[in-house]
């Protein structure tokens, strides 16, 4: 028998939706439950073929279980090793070189240095910064947000350099990015799973969050949809990521890839509305099943960005 299992916090639509659609399909031999951790001894067999993680980027213990998991066989989704070491303006270096088009972006030393440092711990940044060349890359408005992410937490718009100097501050420890405002005409938020299966859906950024997601918008154009798509899986194929949201801003009809690294997607029925509560679920089901039918006890069962496979492969050679 092998069990997939979903870790989770304070979700209450999905956790049970999945377990539920999981042994619903009645996969012989497969069988979905929430994990239960009674205590975690380094390099111990789990009994779990899958977890699916929706909750470790904000408990650490549960981020170490999950390593000694898939250090142990477990198909971590997503894998706990790569999203501990990504960074959103690593994402953006990244999604650049993919050739998707992205704001334009630096990334900004914390405001306050960081506890047991003092400023000889910075003699290597000049003092002062070459703002006003930072200022002419990136342009106002601009958006400054910290640059590991953080759920829409500390982010600012930015009317011009004076408010940026009055504002940064306020940002104490956070390590932050400053990125051109990309003034929409369409935005969306789209599903990736598995690497293969999108769900393109219509987004208000500017909205309540339980209204974000549009129903009733204006049909966009076939072509427009077909690159957000074809961007989206360059994004989590290149990243590795197994569950994923990408978001985009749409000016002059070029999409614009404003957030694409996310560790556990929001997928609860009361903001992603039903149609697209029940076509995550549904997929992410199909995607366990599938990942549960191919993992193999004992081995690496990890899924690695192009961007990690093609680095190891080419360290390999040398």
């Amino acid at each position: 028998m092998k069990k997939i299992g979903i870790l989770f916090g304070m979700e209450d639509t999905f956790p049970q939706a999945f377990i539920d659609r999981v042994n619903q399909k009645a996969e012989k031999g497969i069988v979905a439950e929430a994990v239960q951790i009674d205590k975690v001894i380094q390099n111990q067999l789990t009994e779990y073929a899958v977890i699916i993680d929706r909750i470790s980027q904000d408990v650490p213990f549960y981020r170490a279980y999950l390593k000694n998991a898939a250090l142990t066989g477990t198909a971590v989704i997503n894998n706990p090793f790569w999203w501990s070491a990504d960074d959103k303006f690593f994402n953006n270096a990244l999604a650049d070189q993919l050739g998707v088009p992205l704001p334009k972006t630096v990334i900004l030393p914390s405001s306050k240095h960081p506890d047991d440092t003092t400023s000889k711990s910075f003699r290597n940044l000049v003092a002062p910064l070459d703002w006003e060349g930072i200022f002419n890359y990136v342009g106002f408005p601009a958006y400054m947000k910290p640059y590991a992410g953080g759920g829409w937490k500390n982010v600012y718009r930015l009317e011009d350099k004076e408010e940026f100097f009055r504002t940064h501050p306020e940002t104490g420890q956070l390590v932050m990015m400053l990125q051109e405002e990309i003034v929409f005409e369409e935005y969306f938020r789209v599903y990736c799973l598995g690497g293969k299966a999108v769900k393109i859906m219509p987004y208000e950024p500017r909205n309540p969050h339980h209204i974000r997601y549009v129903v009733d918008g204006p049909p966009s154009s076939k072509k427009l949809l077909a690159t957000v798509k074809d961007y989206t899986l360059r994004l989590c194929k290149g990243l590795g990521y197994d569950f994923n949201t990408v978001e985009f801003a749409v000016k002059d009809g070029i999409p614009y890839a404003i957030d694409f690294g996310n560790p556990a997607p929001d997928a609860d029925v009361n903001s992603v509305g039903a149609e697209n509560f029940e076509w995550v679920v549904e997929e992410a089901a199909k995607m366990a099943i599938s990942y549960a039918k191919a993992q193999k006890p004992g081995k690496m069962n990890l899924t690695w960005g192009t961007f990690m496979r093609d680095s190891v492969s080419t360290a390999k050679r040398f």
